[in-house]
């Protein structure tokens, strides 16, 4: 492993010989970046950023201060043994963030590309965060959830351990998650509940009317028709086929803890 000559280190900074760090590179004062660490090119980390063993930046990623990447598991089953946190590109970390590896040996926790991530929140051991999320400030992400692609998570939200979160879902502000929340629609609440589509995420992605009034409609037969459950899924499949609905309905169907209800 080497350091590029292209890349700034603060003099503070402390930074292990066995770690890589790319082109273009910047590291700020007193960072702390231990063995067995990869840092894409292009990433900057501010002053007292902490990335620890077994961690992997891609490029271009913007770590801010006080922010500890790679810690250790919050489990009682950990032992000790190496594990990954796999960062993927160009995504946001701000202020006094941590973000844990994975529990068991040679697991990992996951985070994709283009996610924004504020601040003083934590997402723990084995979790899955796709790409183009929000994750707003004090949002707690527990052991093995699943975040796809897209998603808004507002600030204060809980997600309870092995909860997932669909793609183009928006999640509002000290929501608890304790049940998976499909795709495409907006939820609130103490205890989550269904609260219609996600309008204003959807029109950013840029979806058409007619594509909003199919998710409509879903929405109508999921949650508004009497139905249950799977006559609803097999009726939004008969009816109204697109990739969106399929996606939904694909993702009700593997749902171990059930979904959420309006």
């Amino acid at each position: 492993m080497a350091i590029d000559p292209s890349a700034q280190i603060a003099p503070t900074a402390r930074i292990h010989p066995d770690a890589a760090i790319g082109g273009g590179v910047r590291i700020g004062e007193f960072c702390v970046v231990e063995g067995d660490v990869s840092i894409g090119a292009g990433c900057r980390l501010e002053p007292y950023v902490y990335v620890k063993r077994w961690t992997t930046l891609g490029e271009e990623n913007e770590i801010s201060a006080g922010t500890v990447l790679g810690t250790d598991p919050l489990d009682k089953n950990f032992s000790g043994e190496r594990s990954y946190l796999r960062i993927g590109n160009r995504n946001k970390i701000r202020e006094h963030y941590t973000i844990s590896r994975g529990t068991e040996p040679e697991s990992e926790t996951r985070v994709g590309d283009s996610n924004y991530i504020m601040t003083s929140g934590h997402i723990a051991h084995n979790c899955l965060i796709g790409s183009q999320t929000v994750i707003a400030s004090c949002a707690l992400v527990a052991g093995y959830v699943e975040v796809e692609d897209q998603a808004f998570i507002s600030g204060g939200v809980v997600i309870h351990q092995y909860s997932k979160i669909g793609r183009l879902a928006m999640i509002g502000g000290n929501t608890r998650i304790n049940s998976d929340v499909p795709p495409f629609f907006l939820y609130a609440g103490h205890d989550v509940v269904a609260k219609g589509l996600n309008l204003v995420g959807l029109k950013r992605a840029g979806y058409k009317l007619a594509d909003i009034s199919v998710l409509k409609r879903a929405y109508q037969i999921l949650y508004r028709s009497g139905l249950k459950l799977a006559d609803a899924l097999a009726r939004i499949e008969a009816e109204i086929p697109t990739p969106e609905t399929a996606h939904l309905v694909e993702f009700i169907r593997r749902s171990e803890r059930g979904i959420c209800r309006e």
